[in-house]
């Protein structure tokens, strides 16, 4: 509940961003490096902009950059992890093989080379972070359709001459819920954190408005070593916030789905109500010496 609050808290943010803020955030507004007051709740920046309005307008490519990523990362996932499952042998070959290069190729390394080659943008961004992110949630789910594959439901579902994509997409991929939204929340995270770690090294498109961005031009202008706090905090803290959000609806969602995650819950209810159904040990009195 709590982690929902906070995603939707930011969601709606980054949908009223325009109306909040109609005027172009990174507009100058004020004086420059000016700490928060009554009039710019967030501070200004060195050039004098509204540190409120960047931080709300960067809400809206943030999300949707690591939206985008983590749908996208999850679907290439899917599609490889049940393909490589399901077919086996020649295919489980060749998608293991690819996925454990993208794996074993060096993630940080691979991002800047490849966003410094192509033209900037969040196009960009979205597609480096997608090409390095999927093949964390392929072998995830390849592994967890295996075990599914198995399944005596799914070998009656071969024997009556279903087709395999109705298999894998009809009996194998709803057994795998919780997995998949671990997968795709994790894919969310990665996004959102990989796109700011980009930006602030510069490697994104530093005309945007962005919390990436906001911390690049923090650091670009010595906020660090001028002291101004407000410039930079509050874009690290919403997307630690996020991040954090996010943790906790993973954490729920396996709550529900996990049974044995289930039984545990309903352990510790129970204890709860026989604790406060016992009633309290009354405290041992000392007895009195018999006087002689």
């Amino acid at each position: 509940m709590t982690g929902a609050a906070i995603l939707f808290v930011f969601i709606a943010l980054a949908l009223l961003a325009p109306v909040l803020y109609p005027d172009n955030p990174s507009k100058i507004t004020g004086m420059a490096s000016q700490e928060p007051d009554a009039e710019f709740w967030l501070g200004t920046t060195a050039k004098g902009q509204d540190v409120l309005a960047l931080t709300i307008h960067g809400a809206r490519s943030s999300l949707l950059v690591g939206l985008t990523v983590g749908f996208a990362s999850t679907f290439i996932g899917i599609l490889v992890g049940l393909a490589s499952a399901y077919f086996g042998k020649f295919i489980d070959e060749a998608l293991s093989l690819t996925t454990n290069v993208f794996l074993l190729l060096p993630g940080l390394p691979l991002l800047v080379i490849l966003a410094a080659f192509l033209p900037p943008g969040l196009g960009t961004v979205v597609l480096v972070l997608v090409v390095t992110g999927w093949a964390g949630s392929a072998r995830v789910l390849r592994s967890q359709a295996l075990s599914i594959r198995s399944k005596d439901f799914v070998a009656a579902a071969v024997v009556t001459g279903e087709r395999p994509l109705r298999i894998m997409f009809r009996e194998i991929l709803p057994n795998m819920a919780s997995i998949v939204m671990g997968t795709l929340l994790a894919c969310i995270i990665y996004g959102i954190g990989a796109q700011a770690g980009l930006e602030f090294l510069g490697l994104g498109d530093v005309s945007t408005v962005s919390w990436g961005n906001n911390l690049y031009w923090a650091g670009n202008e010595g906020a660090l070593l001028t002291g101004s706090w407000w410039v930079f905090v509050p874009s690290g803290l919403c997307i630690a916030l996020v991040a954090f959000s996010l943790s906790l609806i993973n954490y729920a969602v396996d709550e529900v789905t996990n049974p044995r995650l289930r039984k545990i819950q309903v352990r510790k209810i129970r204890l709860r109500k026989i604790r406060k159904t016992r009633p309290a040990p009354k405290p041992a009195t000392r007895g009195k010496r018999a006087s002689a």
